[in-house]
């Protein structure tokens, strides 16, 4: 089973332009996240549609891919950069380009889960400690069946305890809260990436619930570690504090 790595970055970030260069300790975030998807040993790529992004990344010794800028999402941008990739590829990975503290064995635990013939998509949660996690509507829950396939992913609280006081609901419940990485079949990013706007999406604003709807089964697997994305200037600063904790 051949895998490729493929991690998208753009420039032109509404809250943080330029965030996949900006420095993290002494190097670019776009680096930090390169260097940990490489420790898997799988072949990686930065999909972007921005020369300065692809020029950095070749100066670490990095592979990029130049894109268009018209995508909607990253989604969109790792389907064409697929499209440019020579040899025949059997999964896709997407981690995302702001995280810069991706672990590498969460990367193997998706790319496990396609020894299975049923998994379309995998994609990771972790487990939910607090009410307010639970509470807020930036992060996304997940709820799943039997075998472990999604049932429904939603910015409210899922499932909703009737009758049970909201600082009971962490204990009582294994809330799980969805992680921004996904795996895929190449011929299922391939279609998903034809598949118009489904109700549910517009409604929650959460790609994923265009494919659930649309009838692909997306694995889920809990993992132990969370991942924190850079999403703003204080997000980095943040960052910065826990890469100092890490180095001692």
């Amino acid at each position: 089973m051949t895998t490729v790595i493929l991690i998208p970055a753009r420039y032109a970030s509404t809250r943080f332009p330029g965030k996949p260069l900006a420095m993290l300790g002494n190097q670019p975030i776009i680096q930090h996240v390169w260097q940990r998807a490489t420790t898997t040993g799988v072949d990686t790529y930065v999909a972007t549609d921005d020369p300065r992004i692809a020029q950095a990344v070749e100066d670490f010794g990095g592979k990029a891919i130049i894109t268009s800028a018209d995508h909607r999402s990253g989604t969109d941008r790792i389907a064409e950069a697929l499209q440019k990739i020579d040899g025949e590829i059997d999964v896709v990975v997407n981690v995302q380009g702001d995280e810069p503290f991706i672990q590498p064995q969460q990367i193997t635990l998706l790319t496990d889960q396609f020894q299975q013939p049923d998994v379309d998509i995998a994609t990771l949660s972790v487990r939910c400690t607090t009410v307010e996690e639970i509470a807020d509507q930036n992060v996304v829950k997940v709820v799943t069946g039997k075998s472990n396939n999604a049932l429904y992913f939603s910015r409210s609280p899922i499932p909703f305890m009737r009758g049970v006081p909201k600082e009971q609901w962490p204990k009582l419940y294994p809330f799980q809260k969805h992680l921004g990485i996904y795996a895929y079949r190449a011929n299922v990013l391939t279609a998903i990436t034809q598949l118009p706007q489904a109700p549910l999406e517009k409604a929650e604003s959460l790609e994923q619930l265009r494919w659930l709807q649309a009838g692909y089964r997306i694995r889920v697997v809990e993992t132990q570690h969370t991942t924190i994305g850079i999403d703003t200037p204080e997000d980095l600063a943040m960052a910065e504090q826990l890469l100092k904790q890490q180095a001692g």
